[in-house]
């Protein structure tokens, strides 16, 4: 078996048990811990404020808005457009339909692509040097924060260097990388992409029950 193909086969499989195992784990451990009954007369719907907190978050506090539209805007940039490479890029979507799910849907084109890919690099070069060089964030940030910043960009970085899929080692070089995010990733931080929305909902009906606006 050669490096390729053990990166092919053994690791790939690995690699996807490990995360599904470990995001299911997680998510298991937060619920089986509870929360603890509240018997006080709620003053508003809980559920009305889950419901606010998740989607409302998605903008700026309006008394914010001037300090944090930088970050905002930057986040968005990013986040929408690794959204897009992952779900509508046709080297994925042929990855998928090949190799995980048994079928595809409509992709976007390849000049698309690649322009999605320049302003998703743009928005977490931003992102990553707004964390280390804000006192704020470089305070907040811990090593695990980094590493996955970095580890996203350097996977993405590979994926458009083997986009053409005409170098076999640059496209198990991709791969690669894409495992080791994949083994990481229920471990870290970016584990926010499940944890995002029930977190919002918690904190909101919480808050929302006691009368508070939050």
């Amino acid at each position: 078996m050669t490096i390729i193909q053990f990166i092919d086969g053994p690791l790939w499989i690995f690699s996807a048990t490990v995360f599904v195992i470990g995001v299911v784990w997680r998510l298991l451990g937060i619920w089986r811990a509870g929360v603890r009954r509240d018997h006080s007369e709620p003053r508003a719907s809980a559920g009305a404020g889950a419901a606010i907190a998740v989607f409302s978050r998605f903008l700026p506090h309006r008394e914010m808005r001037s300090r944090t539209a930088f970050q905002f805007f930057w986040g968005y940039v990013f986040h929408v457009g690794l959204f897009v490479l992952l779900f509508f890029g046709r080297p994925h979507v042929e990855f998928y339909e090949n190799r995980v799910i048994g079928f595809g849907w409509a992709t976007i084109p390849d000049w698309a692509f690649l322009l999605v890919s320049e302003l998703a690099f743009a928005g977490i070069l931003v992102l990553l040097l707004y964390r280390a060089m804000e006192p704020v964030t470089r305070l907040l940030s811990s090593r695990g924060d980094y590493f996955g910043s970095i580890l996203i960009f350097f996977v993405m970085l590979s994926g458009c260097m083997a986009m053409d899929q005409s170098s076999e080692p640059l496209r198990a070089a991709h791969l690669l990388l894409a495992e080791v995010l994949l083994v990481y990733f229920p471990f870290g931080s970016l584990m926010h992409a499940f944890l995002f929305v029930p977190s919002r909902a918690f904190t909101g009906a919480y808050f929302r029950r006691r009368g508070v606006a939050a």
